[in-house]
């Protein structure tokens, strides 16, 4: 059983239990609510109306968020070409001798890309990104020839959206001290990309539910009807 300490407690009680808050009205709610020290992230769950037992509803897809994350992305890019992965932005780039060094241990970074000319030699690292998520993919546009791009929108604040056992869809879309407007449109572009990538096999409401909740905070629902 989950214990929650006396400051959740307190924010609680500021939540309307039952209510379907109005984005802002949400995100100004939980922007003042009390909390820890630390800057919280403010995360999003939607609850996806899909069969998560067919392979073909399950949904995989990436957006850029308009105002990123707020927090300094670091990039590993296995490449032949090293200038123009560095020149765009990447923190690290290189070849075998980059993928030695996560063999050995190394694991500095936030987010892979690779040429797909060099996946045979990426694809050791299978153990070792895999379980962290960091695999390089076709489908998330991390295995690619245009490396540039790839490197930017990694910085400029690129997500996975993936859901999960339960046809759930789990991300953070900003820190609390973000302006409530620009969480707000980044709210709103996941909205629009999970619609844009509806399975054409799911049936019924696609849009279920959703909620916005800090790290250490209590939760608010979200009035949605405006994408269904």
């Amino acid at each position: 059983m989950k214990i929650h300490g006396k400051i959740y407690k307190e924010a609680s009680k500021q939540v309307e239990s039952g209510k379907l808050y109005e984005v802002k009205e949400g995100l100004e709610l939980l922007k003042n609510l009390k909390g820890p020290k630390f800057d919280e992230t403010v995360e999003l769950a939607v609850n996806l109306g899909i069969d998560t037992k067919q392979t073909d509803q399950n949904i995989r897809g990436t957006v850029v968020l308009p105002h990123g994350l707020g927090k300094q992305v670091k990039v590993l890019v296995f490449t032949k070409n090293e200038k123009e992965a560095l020149d765009a932005g990447a923190d690290f780039a290189g070849g075998e001798e980059l993928v030695n060094k996560v063999l050995g241990g190394w694991i500095d970074f936030d987010t892979v890309i690779a040429t797909p000319d060099l996946m045979g030699m990426v694809s050791k690292l299978g153990k070792i990104l895999g379980p962290k998520k960091l695999m390089p993919n076709p489908k998330l546009g991390t295995v690619t020839f245009e490396v540039a791009r790839a490197v930017k929108e990694s910085k400029a604040g690129k997500v996975e959206l993936k859901n999960d056992k339960g046809g759930v869809v789990h991300l953070a879309i900003g820190k609390k001290s973000f302006p409530g407007e620009r969480l707000a449109e980044n709210f709103h572009a996941i909205m629009d990309r999970l619609k844009s990538i509806k399975p054409a096999t799911s049936k019924g409401q696609f849009l279920k539910s959703a909620y916005l909740s800090t790290t250490m905070g209590p939760s608010v629902k979200i009035s949605i009807q405006d994408y269904r």
